[in-house]
């Protein structure tokens, strides 16, 4: 009743949250979407090891190897002369930059050793290995293991 009492062109003292609800259920929806697709990077199946994550607070560089053999910057795929190349100019511009190594669980120790040299050639001395934690369905694994490898020239 007090609302159909009110005077035409009086001002109304409530907020009006419909254009609200609105706009937040069309960003919830289109957050639902392309969440799984901003999920970006080569697919690897990493070894499972227990290990502490590392800290980081600037942008991370990676370098993938995928089990037949190809090597990732990030999500670029390189050749390793071109990766070393690659990296000669970030360490150039920051020598004290990490790069992180990421390799599927078949690839051959060699590769990744192979790459992890392309990486010392580039004069990064900072390299730290991605794996992933253990479930409680895998057997028994080491219970400790370095998450971070410094080379010495």
């Amino acid at each position: 009743m007090a609302a159909e009492e009110r005077r035409r062109g009086e001002l109304v003292s409530q907020i009006n949250v419909t254009p609200l609800v609105d706009v937040m259920l069309v960003l919830l929806v289109i957050f639902m979407v392309t969440a799984p697709i901003i999920q970006q990077g080569v697919q690897l199946n990493l070894p499972k090891v227990k290990a502490a994550p590392l800290p980081g607070s600037e942008q991370q560089f990676v370098v993938s190897i995928t089990k037949g053999g190809e090597v990732y910057l990030n999500d670029r795929k390189l050749t390793r002369g071109e990766l070393t190349g690659k990296l000669i100019a970030i360490a150039r511009e920051r020598p004290d930059r990490q790069i992180f190594v990421r390799a599927d669980e078949k690839v051959e120790y060699g590769q990744v050793i192979r790459t992890m040299a392309a990486i010392k050639a580039a004069g990064i001395e900072n390299v730290g290995m991605v794996t992933a934690m253990p479930t409680a369905s895998d057997q028994s694994i080491g219970t400790e293991s370095s998450a971070r490898a410094t080379t010495k020239p």
